[in-house]
């Protein structure tokens, strides 16, 4: 591996690191572990395991070296360690677990810088650093969760006229999934092949506050007949009857919570911590539709060329160019959603705005294997997850730019309303 590389490399896990440390520095006392919930970590334990990842596949499995701590994989090894038994673990201070991740670090990035580094190494040091950026979007949401305040800075959002409608999506043939020849991609977008697809139209903005707002309105939370089997069960297990984040104040008019904030509902910005539950009542009561996974790559990616699918596939939804601050709310740059009809610049070949960031966007899809799935090194990043997870595509406002392209897949169960999600819908 070139010097460049490897200067890229170290570049690149200092600066996830640093974004771990924005978003947990402050924190003190109680709010290192916070209450027991099933859809967070405690922060504490949750920066010493990104360190101990780095550890685990950087140090140990490359290197063959000892691990710095004897106790880490008892107490970080997630695959182990049961969940709810995190809160009740002898994890070691703050001041302790941040001098381990510091020095796992340090440690990892003296032999990038002074040894040579075999190219199927970059593998593994690119793994570590996304594995830390995915956490630093995990650490963001449970801040909202626990209703911490916001750390990020924000920049002002660049101003747009506003979209509406559907976009028009020619059928046909369409590699679906990441090429053989992409740098880095994960098990579950392996490798490319080829589905068919019929012509279709999807909205060319997510769903806005103003429009779920309007379905909560009208009953659509008490209305049996929008709600599949399991999300009627779901609703009523949680008793919902608006987003969770959502109050209505003393003049009857809705207030969302941002971080530690109630403010007005933002009208324009999308729906966000609704869970695919939500998302799917909501369509039937639009009379409407989840874009299946295909769909939904096809929207982002796709080139369309004399009215039919082109063989070409986009990196991004706006070329392949990386992204931007004009093309997309990514990086946590504006410190939360922009309205639902921002960043024109950042439109895909078909006509549809903000694929890239902003919310994550539920689909209709289980999460599934590709045909011919292999697992990766890191086994457990995708194969205990299928069949029982939804797919979500695009990444949102946290997403760290060096993470998004059209074939990420992410996937949560379809109750979640705890990470940065929304959705668009389908003509059905």
């Amino acid at each position: 591996m070139s010097a460049t590389v490897a200067q890229e490399l170290v570049s690149g896990l200092y600066d996830a690191r640093a974004r771990t440390l924005a978003l947990v520095g402050d924190l003190r006392g109680a709010q290192l572990l916070g209450p027991l919930l099933p859809i967070v970590n405690p922060p504490l334990w949750e920066l010493g395991h990104v360190a101990w990842f780095h550890e685990r596949w950087e140090w140990r499995h490359l290197r063959g070296l000892p691990p710095l701590r004897d106790d880490g994989d008892g107490l970080y090894d997630s695959a182990k360690v049961a969940h709810d038994t995190r809160w009740e673990l002898p994890l070691p201070s703050i001041d302790d677990t941040k001098h381990y991740a510091a020095t796992i670090l340090e440690r990892v990035a003296e032999r990038l810088s002074g040894h040579a580094v075999a190219d199927d190494e970059v593998y593994f040091h690119t793994l570590g650093m996304l594995h830390e950026d995915m956490h630093g979007e995990a650490f963001a949401y449970t801040r909202q969760t626990l209703g911490y305040s916001n750390p990020l800075p924000a920049l002002s959002i660049p101003s747009a006229a506003p979209l509406s409608g559907d976009a028009a999506v020619p059928g046909g043939s369409f590699a679906l999934g990441a090429a053989q020849t992409a740098p880095f991609v994960f098990d579950n977008e392996k490798w490319a092949h080829e589905v068919h697809l019929e012509p279709f139209r999807i909205a060319r903005t997510a769903v806005s506050n103003s429009q779920f707002a309007d379905f909560v309105d009208a009953g659509g939370y008490a209305g049996r007949e929008f709600w599949s089997e399991p999300g009627w069960l779901w609703r009523q297990g949680v008793g919902a009857h608006h987003p969770v984040y959502w109050r209505k104040n003393d003049a009857q008019q809705w207030e969302e919570r941002v971080f530690d904030r109630w403010i007005p509902l933002r009208k324009d910005h999308p729906a966000v911590h609704v869970c695919w539950y939500e998302a799917d009542a909501y369509c039937h009561w639009a009379g409407r539709r989840l874009p299946s996974e295909r769909e939904w790559e096809v929207a982002a990616a796709g080139e369309v060329k004399d009215g039919r699918l082109d063989t070409r596939k986009r990196l991004h939804p706006w070329g392949d160019e990386p992204p931007s601050a004009q093309r997309a709310n990514l990086d946590g740059a504006f410190g939360g959603t922009a309205p639902v009809h921002a960043f024109p610049a950042g439109d895909s070949a078909c006509g549809c705005r903000q694929m890239c960031g902003n919310v994550w966007e539920w689909t209709a899809d289980d999460f599934l294997p590709y045909p011919g799935f292999v697992l990766d090194p890191y086994n457990e990043y995708s194969a205990p997850w299928f069949g029982n997870h939804k797919v979500l595509r695009g990444g949102c406002w946290t997403t760290r730019f060096h993470l998004i392209r059209n074939t990420w897949r992410n996937f949560y169960t379809p109750d979640r309303r705890d990470v940065f999600a929304g959705f668009r819908t389908c003509a059905a």
